[in-house]
C-alpha cells in the first residue's frame, strides 16, 4: 500500500482536477490498454482491477493471461511516472470501485518542493517493484520449468 500517496493527494499544494483526478468505473470496464502511450500513475481506492498482457500462440486467436489483481491501496502505471511510456499491460474492472489517476509532471514538481515525501514515495515504488519482479521472477522460472518438461527436456539436463 502506497500511503504516503494518500498524503500528497489530500494535500492542499497537490490540487484535484489539475494535479489528480478521481474516477469512478463498473465491472468489466476497460481502465487502460497495453501499447498506449501513459504519463500517469494510478492509486486504487475502492473495487477489484485485473492486470493482463497479451500473450499471441502461434499467430492464433491472442490470449490475455491474467498477471495479477489489484485491490485497495495498490498502485500500477508507475512505469509512465517520469515521462511518457507505453502501457506494459492492459488494466479491467473486476467489480465498480474508485481510483485516483495522478499526473506525472505534476507528482514530480511536487515531490521536487517536498522532498521529504518525494524519498517516502519512491521507497515505496521501489518495494512495490521489488515485489513485482519477484514475482514475476518466480513466474518465469515455473514456466521454463514447465518448458523443460513439456519437451523432455530436462532429462537432458
Amino acid at each position: 500500500m502506497i500511503s504516503i500517496l494518500k498524503d500528497i493527494i489530500g494535500s492542499s499544494q497537490f490540487p484535484e482536477k489539475g494535479a489528480w483526478k478521481r474516477h469512478y468505473f463498473s465491472a468489466n470496464e476497460i481502465i487502460l490498454t497495453e501499447g498506449e502511450e501513459g504519463h500517469t500513475l494510478f492509486f486504487v481506492e475502492a473495487g477489484k482491477l485485473r492486470v493482463s498482457g497479451h500473450v499471441d500462440i502461434d499467430n492464433r486467436a491472442p490470449v490475455r493471461a491474467g498477471i495479477c489483481d489489484l485491490e485497495p491501496g495498490d498502485v500500477f502505471g508507475e512505469i509512465c511516472l517520469y515521462g511518457a511510456h507505453p502501457r506494459s499491460a492492459s488494466v479491467v474492472a473486476l467489480t465498480e470501485g474508485s481510483l485516483v489517476e495522478v499526473d506525472g509532471e505534476r507528482l514530480s514538481v511536487f515531490l521536487d518542493a517536498h522532498p521529504i515525501e518525494g524519498y517516502l514515495l519512491l521507497k515505496e515504488l521501489f518495494q512495490t517493484m521489488g515485489r513485482r519482479l519477484h514475482l514475476a521472477n518466480q513466474r518465469v522460472e515455473k514456466l521454463f520449468s514447465w518448458g523443460l518438461k513439456a519437451h523432455g527436456i530436462e532429462k537432458h539436463l
